[in-house]
């Protein structure tokens, strides 16, 4: 997950569907830090795996920040439409910069895109909807950012706290600075916005050199990027999403709640009314998607490569933006 639009607007964006809470949370009320820093340090140390003076250390380095808490529990002040969201995202001048960094980028983009079999026009609209590629990366020290939300963010401490020691392994594997080290207010980090976990699991060493470098290493992020959707379900020349007509002798408009999950095959949609290829087999599965555009309602059927983009941000307004930015760039870059 801005020109500065700003970063933390976006990032919140980008992260409210699986972070916020919609809670008001302020320090020191009703929370023990230090307690929740001292369970976390045995826990590390009981697996063997550091030792307590480093812990302590690297504990006292956290500063707990009343920003951080305040970006990640602000509830939105409206619910963004499909519309909405696209104005935000799927502009002309990221359209612009996205072409104009591929001009720069296209022989490596191309190598990585013949590695991994994931095209070129996602990994630029991954990079323009997260970071306008690779400008807004983050303000925030990411140790700040994990240790603010693992011990003075209860609704989602568990979660955080994972991702602290996933981060601490970064550090101690990749030769990670943690006090230049910045990112997102949610931990995010570099180029791609790798969440911790996502880093140690999916970046890659593109360019050889020892070293997984997500903020200005391009073929670490190109190759990262590309394998994180070929290890998440990429379907390589697959479809993403299909707009849908409907038989309106059979259709009724019943509600509907949009989901990520691939919850309907196309035997199913065609059963209630929308028409679909005749070419795509009865038993293949779906997401089926009403979303207010900037004509009136449209009608989608979110396909397998849509749930791996959604794997990337778990929003399908995001799946949406990334798929139509996909399509653009697609019609330019071959």
């Amino acid at each position: 997950m801005t020109g500065r639009f700003t970063i933390f607007f976006l990032m919140f964006i980008f992260c409210f569907s699986l972070y916020s809470q919609n809670i008001d949370i302020d320090i020191d009320i009703d929370i023990d830090i230090d307690v929740r820093k001292s369970a976390f340090i045995d826990r590390l140390v009981e697996s063997g795996d550091y030792d307590r003076a480093y812990l302590d250390l690297m504990m006292d380095q956290i500063e707990i920040k009343q920003t951080i808490l305040d970006a990640i529990s602000r509830p939105a002040e409206r619910v963004l439409t499909w519309n909405d969201y696209r104005n935000i995202f799927v502009t002309e001048q990221r359209v612009n910069e996205g072409l104009t960094f591929f001009d720069e980028h296209k022989i490596l983009l191309k190598e990585v895109t013949d590695t991994y079999g994931v095209p070129i026009e996602i990994i630029l609209s991954i990079l323009g909807v997260e970071t306008y590629f690779g400008n807004r990366m983050g303000s925030y020290r990411v140790i700040d950012a994990l240790g603010t939300l693992a011990f003075a963010y209860p609704p989602r401490a568990n979660f955080f706290a994972t991702e602290l020691e996933q981060y601490l392994s970064l550090i101690n594997n990749e030769g990670i600075d943690f006090n230049e080290t910045l990112g997102s207010y949610a931990g995010a980090m570099g180029a791609g916005q790798f969440i911790p976990s996502s880093y140690n699991a999916y970046a890659v060493d593109g360019d050889g050199d020892g070293v997984r470098d997500l903020w200005s290493s391009w073929p670490d992020i190109f190759s990262s990027i590309a394998n994180y959707f070929e290890k998440n379900g990429w379907n390589e020349g697959g479809i993403i999403a299909i707009k849908l007509d409907r038989d309106l002798s059979v259709w009724t408009d019943q509600e509907h709640s949009n989901t990520v999950n691939l919850n309907y095959t196309i035997s199913d949609i065609r059963a209630l009314g929308y028409i679909t290829p005749a070419e795509y087999p009865g038993n293949m599965s779906v997401t089926l998607l009403h979303l207010d555009g900037p004509n009136g309602k449209e009608y989608w059927a979110g396909l397998e490569n849509f749930r791996a983009i959604t794997r990337y941000n778990i929003s399908v307004l995001y799946g949406m933006a990334i798929y139509e930015l996909s399509e653009i760039y697609r019609s330019q870059v071959y």
